[in-house]
């Protein structure tokens, strides 16, 4: 993600269209309205013809240039390294797990997805997954998908009941 480009982004349809992605795959992901609007707002603050996160490079400090003339001024987005590091801050920051990673973030955004009705098949695409095995990993059992069931259960229970 992030080689994110601005022309990736499709404004109107509100999604991302991820390219060459794990296994080298494009495909598109929904985005949010609110999503949409901070995605917006993060790179008026920049405004990089190319890179939605572009890297300020090494140094930026230390240059006549602000932060913000920095990353306009890139070559390259941030690296991996940049993003883990954000990541490893925010996470003790607000109080997590160490072991929760950047790629914790892929796992609940399936859970979540599944939590809220959204297919498994639909998830598996937005990961970019071939098989639905592959998914079934990401969207571990939760509190709410087992209450969910429990629910489905019941209901299923009474019409047969009756």
């Amino acid at each position: 993600m992030v080689r994110i480009e601005v022309s990736h982004i499709d404004g109107p349809a509100q999604r991302l269209h991820v390219r060459f992605a794990k296994g080298g795959k494009d495909r598109y992901v929904p985005l949010a309205p609110g999503m949409l609007a901070e995605l917006r707002q993060w790179w008026k603050l920049h405004q990089h013809p190319r890179f939605l996160f572009p890297s300020p490079g090494r140094g930026w400090k230390d240059r006549s240039r602000t932060l913000a003339e920095s990353m306009r001024h890139a070559t390259e987005p941030l690296s991996v390294s940049s993003i883990q590091m954000a990541f490893r801050m925010a996470r003790a920051a607000a109080g997590l797990q160490p072991t929760a990673t950047v790629h914790t973030l892929r796992h609940s955004y399936a859970t979540h997805l599944l939590e809220e009705g959204v297919s498994v098949r639909l998830i598996s695409q937005y990961l970019g997954h071939e098989s639905l095995e592959t998914t079934v990993i990401y969207t571990h059992l939760t509190e709410v998908s087992e209450a969910q069931t429990r629910s489905a259960l019941a209901t299923l229970h009474r019409a047969i009941s009756a």
